[in-house]
């Protein structure tokens, strides 16, 4: 995650740069269960509206969730599916906090009201974040459902009046890139505050829609919008927070935004925050457990299964010093291929998501194909002004089992 008003905000007042310790605890994204009330074109999860069997027991996931604080992870997220739909998630967000973990739920919205909203509130979650992926029928054609668009509106509303600190989330495709704007609008109008702009993976549905991706020009338009959204708010000192997700490049992008306009010794202050972030965390500083409880580098690698807490704690699989994947994605820099391998910002951006590269080429070390920069821009010799476009094809070799190993 790219925290682009944060970064901005050294560019008016710097602060001392903070080194990345090497104990690093990872944000862990738990996805509680596949069932979910939406059905997204995007849902990496593949969720549906019915009960997936094989999911953590509520016994279960207290084990898990008290290694989780004892290991002293920086921050949860309980996802789904659409987390409310399983029973006692908001007993699990009330020992988490109990734990004093920050603790934020990722949600489509329409379950929150009335009762659930009330519980919600008494919970105490740092964070929620809705998803909303256009106005109107475009979010309820995105998300499969008439009047989802008016129901989330309502939980984000519902949100706002006890009290919540409240987000809205938007995966960018080429059905829904016009729509930004009215969104970031909308976050104005209803006091969010926080706007979150995920560019899309290719996972779940999301693979199998990889050709809805935008094409560069609309995610450099985006990005330009963004930045100036951004920029603006820190001059009137309003606290609206724009990051964005699942594009690391974004931070090369805003650099060279920086570098045309302010003083040299402020870019290389930013340079230097922008290199102690590191780009993409997969591995590192994120982690992904499932519905199953199997532990993934991220949320969207579902591939890759490094082990599951039914059979040791997560605190101990993210330790194994032996885990090949973990080892690979933890070095410095990674082993990449392509122009993600010669490219000159590789400190900044970390080589972007490595699971675009995996479903495109079978290889999770090659180019990541959603990179908008030119040649140029980093810092390669062919002097390209854009890099041609990369095939979404899909990757037509083995197909890869849950518990392969990639390197």
């Amino acid at each position: 995650m790219f925290r682009l008003s944060h970064y901005m905000k050294e560019l008016v007042t710097p602060t001392a740069v903070r080194q990345r310790s090497r104990d690093v605890r990872p944000v862990v994204i738990w996805n509680l269960t596949r069932r979910c009330n939406l059905k997204c074109r995007h849902c990496y999860a593949v969720a549906a509206d019915q009960h997936f069997p094989g999911e953590l027991t509520p016994e279960e996931a207290i084990g898990v969730l008290d290694d989780l604080a004892a290991f002293r992870i920086p921050a949860l997220i309980l996802s789904g599916g659409e987390p409310l739909s399983r029973g006692d998630t908001l007993d699990l967000a009330r020992r988490a906090k109990g734990h004093g973990l920050y603790t934020a739920l990722s949600s489509n919205g329409t379950p929150i009201t009335g009762r659930v909203a009330d519980e919600v509130a008494e919970v105490g979650f740092d964070y929620v974040g809705i998803s909303l992926d256009g106005i109107g029928s475009t979010n309820d054609w995105f998300r499969g459902a008439n009047g989802a668009f008016d129901a989330a509106l309502a939980g984000v509303r519902a949100c706002k009046a006890r009290g919540i600190k409240v987000g809205l989330r938007f995966t960018m495709t080429s059905d829904n890139a016009d729509q930004l704007p009215d969104l970031l609008a909308l976050a104005e109008n209803e006091g969010v505050e926080k706007f979150y702009l995920s560019h899309l993976v290719y996972a779940g549905r999301g693979n199998k829609h990889r050709t809805d991706d935008v094409e560069w020009p609309v995610t450099r338009h985006a990005m330009d919008l963004l930045i100036d959204r951004a920029w603006h708010a820190v001059l009137m000192g309003r606290e609206f927070d724009i990051v964005t997700g699942n594009n690391d490049a974004d931070a090369v992008y805003f650099l060279r935004w920086a570098a045309a306009r302010f003083p040299e010794e402020r870019i290389v202050h930013l340079k230097a925050h922008l290199e102690a972030w590191g780009g993409n965390s997969s591995g590192l500083g994120v982690a992904n457990i499932d519905t199953q409880g199997i532990v993934h580098p991220d949320t969207y690698w579902s591939g890759y299964a490094i082990d599951s807490v039914r059979k040791r704690p997560f605190s101990a699989i993210w330790q194994d010093a032996n885990e090949p994947m973990l080892a690979a994605l933890r070095t410095r820099p990674r082993p990449l291929k392509g122009r993600c391998g010669a490219c000159a910002y590789k400190s900044i951006c970390g080589g972007n998501t490595r699971i675009r590269a995996l479903q495109l080429t079978g290889d999770p070390w090659q180019a990541d194909p959603a990179c908008y920069l030119s040649d140029a821009e980093i810092g390669l010799t062919s002097g390209d002004t854009q890099p041609a476009r990369a095939s979404v094809t899909p990757y037509r070799g083995q197909r890869h089992d849950p518990a392969h190993r990639y390197v």
